[in-house]
């Protein structure tokens, strides 16, 4: 007979199967070797003026390996085994304007970046050129030196020395394209700034994210924004005639999809920068960027995607109102 008093055995549960090892990304690090060498290179040849203006390029060409560099060493999002296949970039290029959420969760374990980025530079690189043939060099350097000569603080010399920079930078071909290698490796280096202080914020908030899935982020989020407001802004360009377009205020948008209209810039720069941030695509981007967040990262709630979003669009309102204050000149 069976003891009654016997227990039953029961097996122990299987351990937790172990999380897969998450890879870096060490195919940046011959391009960022590269980039490093051809800055330091660009550096040296501007010191003797043989690149004009080849010092600032260099500095800032060396930087964007530095922190490609850096980034080969950042952990990617581990692959798991019910991880979707990644999407075309044809897939995520389109997808991103119609069904952001969807692509969102599919670049949480595949942060595929750079062909964004590169249409994002395009966009922008591509209606600066265009703006400045369309309003002149000349009108858009005298109007910038005209303005800091009202600036107290800043000598006369300084002015002199900077019209005659600015004209060159807008009119020589050497500089031109050191003004687009700028603003490709300036774009870099912001949004990899920015997806480090959104993930602390995430973290803050209660939210896990990884460091790439933070960087996907801030580049498709801005994808959509770019390409309808440099596209727009390019149409207005050649419908305007040059003399009604701004020639500071209009380097970045000619879109009207805001509330400055209702104040004077010259009379309420202030107040006319802080309505400027209350729009149809600044509120696009904001949530965008809360929808990447939340669809993107590990374990990102509604409210910590939100939160963060909404955290670093008001300070950087509140970096627009600063300045506005304090060169006013400037917006009107």
């Amino acid at each position: 007979m069976s003891d009654p008093n016997a227990r039953e055995f029961h097996a122990p549960p299987p351990p937790p199967a172990p999380e897969p090892a998450a890879g870096r990304p060490t195919n940046l690090r011959i391009p960022a070797i590269v980039l490093f060498v051809l800055g330091v290179l660009i550096l040296v040849a501007g010191i003797p003026k043989i690149v004009p203006g080849g010092i600032v390029t260099g500095i800032v060409v060396a930087i964007t390996g530095l922190c490609l560099f850096g980034l080969s060493f950042v952990p990617l999002p581990p692959l798991t085994p019910d991880a979707p296949p990644p999407m075309s970039p044809l897939e995520r290029i389109t997808g991103i304007f119609y069904e952001p959420s969807q692509v969102f969760r599919n670049l949480r374990r595949h942060p595929r970046w750079l062909l964004a980025l590169v249409i994002i530079a395009v966009f922008n690189i591509g209606y600066g050129v265009a703006f400045a043939n369309r309003v002149t060099p000349q009108r858009i350097v005298d109007y910038l030196t005209e303005k800091m000569a009202q600036t107290p603080f800043i000598p006369p010399e300084a002015v002199e020395r900077a019209k005659v920079e600015q004209l060159d930078q807008l009119t020589n071909p050497v500089q031109r394209v050191q003004t687009a290698v700028k603003s490709i490796c300036g774009l870099f280096i912001l949004n990899v700034v920015l997806a480090a202080l959104y993930l602390l914020a995430v973290l803050v908030f209660g939210g896990k994210i990884n460091y790439w899935q933070s960087f996907v982020v801030m580049i498709y989020a801005a994808l959509p924004v770019t390409v309808v407001q440099k596209a727009i802004s390019l149409i207005i360009l050649y419908i305007k005639s040059p003399d009604d377009i701004h020639p500071l205020r209009g380097q970045e948008t000619l879109v009207q999809d805001n509330l400055g209209f209702l104040f004077s810039p010259a009379d309420h720069p202030v107040l006319f920068v802080a309505a400027s941030w209350i729009g149809v695509l600044s509120f696009y981007g904001l949530w965008l960027k809360a929808t990447g967040l939340r669809y993107a990262g590990d374990r990102v709630s509604n409210a910590a995607g939100w939160s963060s979003a909404i955290l670093f669009w008001v300070l950087g309102l509140l970096l627009s109102l600063v300045l506005a204050a304090l060169f006013p000149a400037f917006i009107s």
